[in-house]
Order: C-alpha cells, then structure tokens, then sequence
C-alpha cells in the first residue's frame, strides 16, 4: 500500500473551504457549474492568443518584407495581413480546435491547429490561382507558418499555466470513481500521480460486498452512484471495468447523469493505447472497438527519420558554440578524454557506440562495484543522487543536460531518434521481463516521456510504462509536443544526476 499512494493529500471537499463561491447555472450540477466557468475562461484565452498569434505574424512578415511604410503596391498585403487572425480563427474553428474534449491534455489539440494550418496555405494557394491574384509566395510562405508556429507555442504555454494551476489543486474536475477495490485503488494512484490531467477523485462506489480499503470517501454502491454525485459534490463519473455495470446498466445511469449534465467517463480495460488507434465499429447495435496496430513500420517512419536527422543537423550547428564550449570545460577540469563512448542497445537489439560528453573521472567504471550497494533506483538502472565519480563540471552537465548533446552525431547516423524510449545498457536488456523488451521495437531516444516526467526520480516501473506508452502511441506531434516539454524539464533540472 505504501507504493499505491502519494503522500500529497488529496484536495477533497473536506479540506476546500465551505463557502467557496460559483455560479449556479439553471439545469446543471453545482460543481459543474465551477467547472464551466474556469473551462469558458481557458477557452477565451486560446482565442486571444490565436489572434494575437495573427496580428503578430502578419505585422512581423509586413514590415520585415515591405518596412513601416504604406504604399500602392504594398497596401494590399496590410490589408492581407489584418484579416490574417480572422482567416487563422476561421479554420481553427473548422478545425474544432476549441472543443473542449481535445483540449487541456493530448496532443489532439496540437494536431488540429496543424492540420488548419495546412489548410489555411492550401487554401491561399488555390485562391490566389483561381482568381490570378499576385501574391507574393514569400509573403504567404512567411506569414502563415509563423502565425499557427506562434499559436503553437502560446497554446502550449496557456496549458502548461493550466498545470502549474492544477499541480495547486485549481481547475480540476471533481471525479467520483465506480468499480472494485483494485481497480478504484490503481485509477486513483495514477490520477494523483498525472496531476496535470486534471481529474480529481474524490470519492467512490463500491460493490455491495466489498472489504477492501480505499482511502477514499465510499458513498455507497453501484446503485447509489446518482445520489453519491451530489454528495460528493462532483461533475464527472468514472466507470472502470466491471461485469454489474453492463451495457443496460450504463445506459440507465447515463440518463440519470444526463439531468445535471455530469459527464459520464467508461475506463476502457486496454492498458496505454491512445484513441488513434482505437475505433468503434458498430456490429448488429453492438459497438465494437477496433484496435488498430502501432505504426512501428512504412512511410510515418520515414517522415519521422527524416525529421530527426534534418532536425539533428540544424540543431548541431545551432548548439556548435556551446559544444565547444563545454568540451573546453571538460578538457581543463579533468584528467581524460572529452567524449565518452558506451555500448548501448538500440532498435530490435542491435548495439552501438553512444557518444556523450564525459561527466565522471577516468575510473568511474571500475567503481561501479564497490558503490552497487548504494544504488537509490528501484529497477535495473543505477542512480545515485550524489554520485562521488561524477566531476564537478559534470554536476552542472547533468543538471542542465549538456552531457547529451553529442548524442546529436548518434541520430544522424541513424542510431537514435530525437524522440524515443531511454538508449539501455546491454546488462540492463538482460534482465528484462518479455514485456520491457518491446521498449526495442523503436529506436533510442535524446528525449521522452520518461526523460519530461520526471527522469530518474520515476520508480522502475513507471518508467517502462510511459517507454511502452510512446512504443504504442507514437506520432510525428507527439514527438514536438515531448520536445516542448524537454525544454521546461532541462530548466526544472528535476531527476537529472
């Protein structure tokens, strides 16, 4: 039990204040009401950081092309450029890039502000060859990918205020949790530990015969799950995989719920496998979800390889100043080579050499057996917070990351991606159990889900997890999202040692 729960206390109406005000709607739930208010406010904001995301780029692209002065020939393309936020709004609502099911997690968000954005250019283009307008292909191919990259980036960090928020127990919806012991004690643990989803139990419903202890305030049974939502003063019920709460049983509480508009949330029994991958088929009236195979092969991979090569190159020349630098550093504080080479094992088992700046003294490998009894990691990897064989310059490395960037030469030689599960060791692919070993399935990684949640602060377990979550779910946006978020995880520093 120790290992099931977080010793951060959850945040349940016991512990809110008793007059914390709202606003009513007529027809909903009290508690959805708070949560409409905050959800109208979220998506207000995304849509004056879309216009503002218009204006900028179509300002930034005139008076880079055309400077600060009007002209005949340039006035049209200021007009061009003031309706660039109204054409950009336009088909990010076409898009439905302000439905609140893709918004706050996910990366489906970020996929349909691309996705307009390609149609915005597509648009343009066929416009301005069917009416034989002459249009500046410069000034389109500047303006418009600018204006949905600067959207990009702005609705990245609105969500990432939004989980700084959440991580304080704001902007969360309250979720009452119907099923058994186990499974009511594995949805809470992971729920409180992914905070920034934004779901916050507060309670549960448990089978009528159940001796087991939760943590949880218990508000009854299957059949007091409508009563239970009042009481506990939530807008959302989670429903986990059960045999009582059969297709009958749900369509009736479905319609009980419907009354105050409390959103209705059936925890599907597949383990990491995103919504992409998942259709509902219907058979005779019988919904059937499809699963669809992980895209581990064929032209995504392609684009992806391509993207990580060309992005690897671009970045090398970007960061040369700064690996001269630190191969500087490493060569005057410390006796040995800059570069440190080791065995790593890459896609479907193949080995090669990793390159990494060298962050510990020249005997750090010989020292390796009299420290293993001090090893503070709970699987097959060795962490040790303060590690007596790393450098001094090699703290500050590690801390910031540094020590990873020769890794750049790996992926453009085709043995690392940008993104990917973490590159292991040989000793370490030994000890697998069957199912870790499909973390093999893809190339290594610089970055991942594992390295932007938490690095080497995450138990064993929890690590493979979120390896096998992107093996499974893998996509081209997933990829910049996780880019994103390495660069907020390089400045927090948190399990870097």
């Amino acid at each position: 039990m120790d290992r099931l729960w977080s010793a951060r206390p959850n945040r349940s109406a016991a512990t809110r204040p008793a007059t914390r005000p709202f606003v009513r709607v007529p027809g909903r739930h009290a508690a959805m009401s708070r949560r409409q208010r905050w959800e109208r406010r979220y998506v207000r904001m995304l849509v004056v950081g879309d216009l503002t995301a218009g204006v900028a780029a179509g300002a930034v692209t005139f008076g880079l092309r055309f400077g600060d002065e009007v002209t005949t020939y340039n006035r049209w393309y200021l007009l061009l450029s003031a309706l660039l936020p109204v054409a950009l709004l336009a088909v990010l609502v076409v898009s439905r890039a302000y439905e609140r099911r893709f918004l706050f997690v996910g990366t489906d968000e970020y996929q349909r502000v691309l996705r307009g954005g390609v149609g915005l250019i597509a648009s343009a283009a066929v416009v301005s060859y069917a009416l034989e307008l002459d249009l500046a292909r410069s000034y389109v191919l500047a303006a418009l990918p600018t204006a949905i990259g600067t959207a990009v980036v702005l609705r990245f960090a609105m969500r990432k205020r939004l989980h700084i928020e959440r991580a304080r127990g704001e902007s969360l919806r309250r979720v009452l949790v119907v099923g058994h012991e186990l499974s009511v004690i594995g949805i809470t643990r992971q729920l409180r530990r992914e905070r920034y989803h934004g779901l916050e139990v507060v309670g549960a419903c448990l089978p009528p015969d159940h001796d087991g202890v939760v943590d949880l305030p218990v508000y009854g049974t299957f059949d007091d799950v409508a009563n239970a939502v009042d009481a506990a003063d939530a807008d959302t019920v989670v429903v986990l995989s059960c045999p009582e709460l059969d297709g009958v049983a749900l369509r009736r509480l479905a319609w009980r719920l419907e009354r105050d508009e409390v959103d209705l949330i059936v925890a599907s029994a597949l383990i990491d496998v995103a919504g992409a991958r998942t259709t509902i088929r219907p058979f005779d009236g019988l919904p059937m979800l499809h699963v669809e195979h992980p895209r581990l092969h064929g032209g995504a991979r392609v684009v992806k390889d391509l993207f990580d090569r060309l992005g690897a190159l671009i970045l090398l020349v970007v960061f040369g100043p700064v690996l001269l630098t630190v191969a500087l550093c490493v060569r005057l504080t410390s006796r040995g080579p800059v570069l440190f080479r080791q065995v790593r094992v890459g896609r479907d088992g193949s080995e090669f050499r990793i390159f990494k700046f060298r962050s510990m003294y020249v005997d750090a490998e010989a020292r390796l057996a009299e420290l293993k009894h001090l090893n503070e990691h709970d699987g097959v990897l060795f962490k040790i917070r303060d590690d007596p064989r790393v450098t001094p310059v090699g703290r500050w490395l590690r801390r910031l990351s540094l020590d990873e960037l020769p890794q750049l030469l790996n992926v453009v030689l085709g043995q690392m991606s940008l993104v990917g599960p973490r590159p292991p060791l040989p000793s370490e692919v030994a000890a697998y159990a069957d199912d870790v070993r499909r973390r093999l399935a893809v190339k290594p990684g610089m970055t991942g889900l594992w390295q932007v949640s938490g690095r080497s602060d995450l138990p064993w377990e929890e690590a493979v997890r979120l390896d096998l979550r992107y093996v499974e779910n893998w996509s081209l946006s997933l990829d910049l999202v996780i880019l994103l978020r390495t660069m907020t995880a390089v400045l927090r520093s948190s399990g870097a040692y």
